[in-house]
């Protein structure tokens, strides 16, 4: 009876989930999808800054230049940004125009008004992301207090201020980036300028900084170094969101401080570790990326380390030492997840990016494990000061929006976590490239094969196809 019931159900929930597809296929016909009625109603906008073109390419360069001081007077005296998008972002096509050789397209246009209005624009690779980001930064950099524009790293938050600064500066605008290496006066020197390129760790850290500094900006009773970097949180607009808000957005933003312990510790739990049979004294489990002691195990390494019980007081923590040792030496891989460099010092790899990371240690004391196996020299253990995710620290900017490639997939996480509306930008010409369905293996032995097949079967002089299908 019971199987009959379940039976109906899904016969039922499939009928139903079938109708509830044919409305939507329906309404969406009728109507268009909601992305596309969003774009219609841009398009005035988009009419409406074109209109203005003319005007702006009569100007000189120096009437150009005073608009910025023209807009700045209007926002002072009540209007809003939003009266001012049009005018401004014809501005900044002109300037754009005149100082780099390039004229937003209608399309980029559409995405800067998406990203002023705080969402996340998908365009694909190659529609000038970095050129529609200056319309939204230009227009909000007005208001006078701020825009970080985020990147993924050093190299491209210098070279998109480079590249795009020329505008900013014709239209009587500064513009700064965050390098790593900056001491203080050089950081609360780009801050103070109206645009600052950067990438999402050195904003966060800059904050869990500031948060630690005695003065806050501007108090004269304290040197300029001891003050406060950063000017407030107001607007962000955010180059691949998709990889930081989504990807990394629980990694912890963490400053640590030393903790002064015995260093001596980490060596004799090593030692104890290397002595333990796996499957036996410990088990490791990959997936959780974790290790501990089996009861077998706990008596062993009780007798190894000389000591009555661990559960005693003055004992309680060599299992965490010995834990640790364990995934040193089964979980974290040598030229993997972390370098041995000529220093003798362990460097972290990013597991998103594949790039090192000098000055960053893994918490707990297991940066210390990974010393004493390789035999370079143990630095002592942080403690926890400061630190917070960038999933956190973007929710306390005044608004938020972002670019990316592929957002469409993530686009119910990006409304529930940030409420931020993802919207498909089209391209400004036709796609050539076709794009196939994916093709899944079982392994990566099967992978490559088949990529190596595919290389070869391109490449032959001559290809013949019988009608079974088979070359």
């Amino acid at each position: 009876m019971e199987e009959l019931l379940a039976k109906v159900w899904d016969v039922t929930s499939d009928l139903f989930s079938g109708v509830a597809r044919g409305i939507e296929r329906a309404i969406t016909g009728l109507f268009g999808s909601a992305n596309a009625r969003y774009l219609r109603k841009l398009q005035p906008l988009v009419q409406a800054i074109n209109d203005l073109e003319p005007t702006y390419q009569a100007m000189t360069d120096a009437e150009l230049k005073e608009q910025t001081a023209k807009f700045r007077k209007r926002l002072a005296a009540g209007e809003t940004l939003d009266d001012l998008l049009i005018e401004a972002f014809a501005v900044c096509r002109e300037a754009g125009r005149r100082v780099l050789g390039m004229r937003h397209f209608d399309v980029q246009l559409m995405g800067g008004i998406v990203l002023h209005r705080g969402g996340i624009a998908e365009m694909v690779t190659g529609e000038g992301k970095t050129l529609v980001a200056t319309l939204p930064a230009y227009l909000n950099a007005l208001e006078g207090k701020g825009v970080h524009v985020v990147t993924v790293n050093d190299y491209l938050a210098r070279r998109d201020m480079e590249w795009m600064g020329p505008l900013y500066m014709a239209l009587g605008l500064t513009v700064g980036a965050i390098q790593s290496q900056m001491e203080t006066a050089e950081r609360q020197k780009a801050y103070d300028c109206d645009i600052t390129y950067g990438t999402n760790n050195e904003f966060g850290f800059d904050y869990l900084r500031d948060n630690m500094r005695p003065a806050a900006r501007g108090d004269k009773r304290f040197p300029k170094h001891m003050q406060q970097c950063q000017r407030g949180l107001h607007y962000a607009i955010i180059d691949e969101v998709d990889n930081i808000l989504i990807d990394e957005a629980r990694t912890p933003l963490i400053i640590s401080g030393p903790a002064h312990d015995d260093v001596s510790r980490y060596v004799k739990a090593d030692r104890i570790a290397r002595q333990l049979r796996k499957g036996v004294h410990f088990e490791v489990n990959e997936k959780e990326h974790s290790a501990h002691l089996t009861d077998e195990g706990v008596r062993y390494a009780e007798r190894l380390a000389g000591v009555e019980s661990f559960y005693t007081a003055g004992n309680m923590e060599w299992p965490h030492l010995i834990d640790n040792s364990l995934k040193a030496h089964h979980l974290y891989k040598r030229d993997v997840n972390y370098i041995v460099n000529d220093k003798g010092e362990v460097v972290i790899v990013d597991e998103f990016t594949g790039r090192l990371m000098p000055g960053r240690h893994w918490s707990d004391g297991l940066h210390q494990a990974v010393e004493a196996k390789e035999g370079v020299p143990i630095k002592e253990e942080n403690q926890t000061l400061a630190t917070i995710t960038l999933q956190n620290f973007f929710k306390l900017y005044d608004k938020i929006c972002g670019m990316t490639g592929t957002a469409m997939t993530e686009a119910a996480e990006f409304w529930k976590i940030y409420k931020l509306e993802v919207i498909a930008i089209p391209t400004n010409k036709p796609l050539r490239r076709i794009n196939h369905p994916d093709v899944v293996f079982r392994s990566a032995r099967e992978k490559y094969n088949a990529i190596v097949d595919e290389i070869e079967r391109m490449h032959k002089w001559d290809v013949l196809v019988s009608q079974q299908g088979e070359e």
